[in-house]
């Protein structure tokens, strides 16, 4: 057995055209999987695919904004009639539309901070767990964060979704498991992604975070790429209901930022 060979599986990743999802696509499609590069614009989402594809690998780009349900509906449905099957579905577009102190959250912050971060997460493993449930096989993943286990100051509604989605996967892992689909989170901390610039972007104040860390440095992409590789593969076959913590030692060593 190849413990890390996704040969053969379908893979559909959210917000994969940029950051940690993107990483995710590159380091599937090099483990042999079928990738599936979704997000909002469809350039982006084509450009992913095309990078993929380049470098001997297999894309389909089919764009969706999953905050709507009538696009999760056709991103499921062109996925199925395309492929025949969604192996792992790796659920990792999120939004942090507010920050700043906790209960100062708009109401059309928290709701479409809900919608995003949990419902469409729920909402996408509905859609996808009737055609594991025939094969008796399959995989979801969704990236959490650290900031789900550590109250924030200025990320509150962020973390209370990311703690939700912890959640979600031993809900899931619970219900489905007799029919072998494992459900799991990874928690990454601080990794330099666009959608975390805001924490990053200053020098001054990355590098007092970095030095927080036991390993002394944020995370790239790549950091958290591996981890959803071994949760699909052969190698993750017998974890469920779990969240990799992913941090560069932070939980272990340092303090809230």
């Amino acid at each position: 057995m190849k413990l890390f060979d996704l040969s053969g599986k379908v893979a559909l990743i959210t917000g994969s055209t940029r950051g940690i999802g993107k990483a995710i696509a590159h380091a599937m499609a090099e483990a042999g999987a079928k990738v599936v590069v979704s997000s909002r614009k469809a350039d982006a989402c084509e450009t992913v695919a095309e990078e993929i594809t380049a470098s001997g690998g297999e894309a389909l780009a089919v764009p969706c904004n999953i905050s709507d349900d009538i696009a999760q509906d056709a991103l499921v449905k062109t996925v199925l009639d395309h492929w025949g099957q969604i192996d792992s579905l790796v659920a990792n577009a999120a939004v942090n539309p507010y920050y700043g102190e906790f209960l100062d959250t708009p109401d059309e912050a928290f709701d479409k901070t809900i919608r995003v971060n949990i419902r469409a997460n729920m909402r996408l493993s509905k859609l996808v767990v009737p055609q594991m449930i025939e094969r008796k096989d399959g995989s979801i993943i969704v990236v959490s964060s650290i900031a789900a286990f550590k109250g924030s100051p200025m990320l509150g509604m962020y973390a209370v979704t990311k703690a939700a989605d912890v959640q979600v996967v031993r809900n899931l892992a619970v219900a489905y498991g007799e029919s072998n689909i494992r459900a799991n989170a990874i928690a990454p901390a601080l990794v330099k992604t666009d959608f975390a610039k805001t924490l990053w972007e200053d020098p001054e104040r990355a590098q007092k975070v970095a030095d927080s860390y036991a390993l002394k440095r944020l995370g790239d992409p790549e950091d958290i790429a591996g981890a959803a590789v071994f949760l699909a593969a052969p190698a993750g076959a017998w974890m469920t209901g779990q969240t990799l913590i992913i941090d560069g030692g932070w939980s272990v060593a340092g303090d809230a930022y």
